[in-house]
């Protein structure tokens, strides 16, 4: 019989009383303490002049909460300097590790930590670093900020005093509460544990307390018992004070899972780390979206208007003659909601839609012609109507998880060079990345990007829009649209406010 790392934590979890399905959002959230208001500017003064915290974003999808960061697809040590010296408390690094199989995504992180400390000592700079992950749990965890916590004592920093887990994503209902994490659906908050993305073929769960969550995917290495959780209580009632007091007592690389219901409660956290770090305890982040905007010191924004995205386009990109008049949206998200929100698209009308076929795209005689097909018609196409072009919307899977995910990543590389080709010969008004990995591979592939800004959102907080600076996308609107979130009206309602630009 095969050992089960998931048995000893989910047995604990329903042993434990919680409830089962959704639950109404009121409900769930009546009888917490009242908020501790804090201003963005509060978390910013404090943090002024304090190292820069540099985001390793295990897909391109965790800029969707700020405004004007730049934003890295390449992590030579020009790229890095070159980031270190902007004017922002925080940069992204896209590494796309989730796409990729433990052992790459290992070696990537350590090049990464390698290269930054290597242009931080160039020109004298301090960081923190933060792993960016989903707010759904998927990903490579404990795996990442172990390796990360190895590199950088390897590279002469001190290990990390303790590991702070903060998954929330306030805009997209994926919130914390007694140390369990929910994401918010029609019917109510769902436990995590039960939702469509823990049965992710690759990164799947069973737990939603996240204590017992880390002891499943840590395969018990790290036991429940030994997680430190710092709750609503601890935020609200205590307060910046009462969170130091519980960090600055951390050591080992111990594990910290935070509460967080909104932005509040995330820069309650973020003055207390900041001070917790002035303070000598040295801390590394595996986190959510939210996290990044409140420990970067920002406030949240309204979604960029037609006008400001007219201000944002390459001034004589409409003179060139292989400009098109209409945009291209890339769907590789497989997800229940993507399919709802094409099916939306398709029903408000104005474009013209192809697919790439898996079949044959695993068929070695077939697929290079198939994309090749694809892409000249998705061309063509772009002068007359806003264009998509999309996998096959049943996912196939790989007989385990390294398999299922090895496939995933081929059916992506046929996207991304489908969308390549197809800017080659048209350079699109816009592109809308539909997915994680879609996103990330068709910045870095399909479209040259090296360096970009994330310029703001095209919905509240949960839609990223990048200007690149360099490369045959420079000042190209590029949108980053993750697969899990947004209401099935969401990819419409972002394709209409681009052509009104």
């Amino acid at each position: 019989m095969s050992h089960d790392p998931a048995g000893p934590a989910h047995a604990a979890e329903a042993a434990a009383g919680q409830p089962k399905g959704p639950v109404p959002e009121e409900q769930l959230l009546a009888g917490l303490p009242p908020v501790r208001a804090v201003p963005a500017a509060e978390v910013a003064a404090r943090a002024l002049g304090g190292p820069k915290l540099v985001v390793l974003d295990d897909d391109p999808t965790g800029t969707q909460t700020v405004v004007d960061v730049p934003v890295l697809t390449s992590w030579t040590v020009d790229d890095l300097r070159w980031a270190l010296r902007q004017d922002s408390s925080a940069f992204f690094v896209l590494t796309n590790t989730r796409s990729l199989s433990a052992e790459a995504a290992s070696k990537r992180n350590r090049e990464v930590v390698r290269a930054l400390h290597e242009a931080s000592e160039a020109d004298g700079a301090h960081y923190v670093l933060a792993s960016r992950s989903d707010s759904t749990l998927r990903g490579h965890f404990p795996l990442e900020t172990d390796v990360l916590g190895e590199e950088l004592e390897a590279v002469g920093d001190c290990s990390p005093d303790g590991v702070v887990v903060v998954p929330a994503y306030i805009e997209a209902g994926r919130l914390t509460v007694g140390s369990r994490h929910w994401m918010r659906t029609p019917d109510g908050l769902l436990p995590v544990g039960e939702g469509e993305f823990a049965r992710d073929a690759t990164f799947g769960y069973r737990s939603s307390t996240l204590p017992e969550w880390v002891e499943e995917k840590s395969g018990g290495r790290i036991r429940a018992a030994d997680v430190v959780r710092i709750t609503l209580d601890d935020l609200r009632r205590g307060g910046p004070g009462r969170v130091i007091d519980l960090l600055t007592g951390v050591r080992g690389g111990r594990v910290v899972v935070v509460d967080a219901v909104c932005d509040d409660d995330l820069r309650v956290l973020a003055l207390a780390l900041i001070q917790a770090e002035e303070r000598g305890t040295r801390l590394l982040y595996r986190v959510g979206p939210s996290f990044v905007r409140a420990r970067a010191g920002q406030a949240g924004r309204p979604p960029l208007d037609s006008g400001e995205l007219r201000g944002l386009q390459e001034p004589d990109a409409g003179r060139r003659h292989t400009s098109a008049p209409h945009g291209l949206i890339a769907v590789g998200s497989h997800v229940g909601l993507t399919t709802r929100q094409l099916d939306r698209l398709r029903e408000r009308g104005g474009i013209c839609e192809f697919e790439l076929d898996v079949r044959e795209l695993l068929d070695d005689d077939r697929c290079a012609d198939h994309i090749a097909e694809v892409a000249r018609a998705a061309a063509e196409a772009l002068m007359t109507r806003d264009t998509v072009v999309r996998t096959t919307r049943t996912v196939v899977t790989g007989s385990d998880a390294e398999d299922s995910l090895a496939i995933s990543r081929r059916v992506s590389a046929a996207l991304v060079e489908t969308v390549r080709l197809v800017t080659a010969a048209r350079r699109p008004a816009f592109v809308v990345a539909k997915g994680g990995i879609t996103s990330s591979d068709t910045a870095t592939h399909g479209l040259g990007i090296r360096r970009a800004w994330a310029r703001g959102t095209l919905l509240p907080g949960i839609v990223s829009l990048w200007q690149p600076v360099d490369g045959p996308a420079a000042g190209m609107p590029y949108v980053v649209f993750p697969g899990n979130v947004g209401t099935d009206e969401a990819l419409a309602d972002a394709v209409d406010l681009l052509r009104s630009a």
